[in-house]
């Protein structure tokens, strides 16, 4: 396996050997259960299907319950796919965080970033803003300034930053290093932050 499904817990710090105050994400990952094998024969590639966190019985369709039903075990909220070319886990099996990894690993974590509805341009895209007024704005520091160019192209250019919506997006924070594992407790300490709120599911991976 080369990842698990979590939940971000919330944040803590740690100190190393060194007596550095480390800042670190608490996610409690797994236990997962195996709810798909897919193999190379069938469907062209290796692959395991994880499914984490116990769902509602009238929140999930017949379709997933039937699919759940075949690995033998009770609706999941959260269910997500991970490559896996040996395939050492099969239908139904349990997947926790010690089988996955150690103290010391590198991991991506992927997660969906808290939404902050419609924003502005400073906000938004870190314009400059306030102390550092541009050409257009004048007396208007947060607004965006000229966006349009002149009778050619005589339109506004696709990709022109300016305001909207903001947040809520699939976000992956890469290379962070695993602090601490507590197998007996399903929690892993990953240093620095990870996108999404407390409570949200986020997937790591190797």
């Amino acid at each position: 396996m080369n990842g698990i499904i979590g939940k971000k817990i919330g944040m803590t710090s740690v100190f190393d050997d060194d007596g550095r105050n480390i800042a670190c994400t608490v996610i409690e990952a797994g236990p997962c259960v195996v709810t798909q094998v897919k193999t190379e024969s069938e469907h062209g590639y290796n692959a395991l299907q994880l499914g984490f966190a116990e769902a509602k019985l009238k929140n999930t369709s017949q379709a997933m319950i039937g699919h759940f039903e075949k690995a033998s075990t009770t609706p999941k909220k959260k269910v997500v796919e991970f490559r896996d070319s040996d395939l050492e886990k099969g239908l139904g099996d349990t997947v926790t965080i010690d089988e996955v990894f150690v103290e010391g690993d590198v991991v991506d974590v992927v997660g969906t970033s808290k939404g902050k509805g419609f924003q502005g341009v400073v906000k938004r895209h870190n314009f400059r803003g306030v102390g550092d007024a541009t050409h257009g704005q004048h007396n208007r520091q947060r607004a965006p300034g000229s966006i349009g160019a002149a009778s050619y192209p005589a339109k506004v250019v696709k990709g022109m930053k300016m305001a909207g919506q903001t947040g809520n997006a699939r976000v992956k924070m890469e290379n962070l290093n695993v602090v601490k594992l507590f197998p007996e407790k399903n929690l892993i300490l990953v240093r620095g932050a990870v996108p999404g709120c407390k409570g949200s599911f986020v997937v790591i991976e190797k």
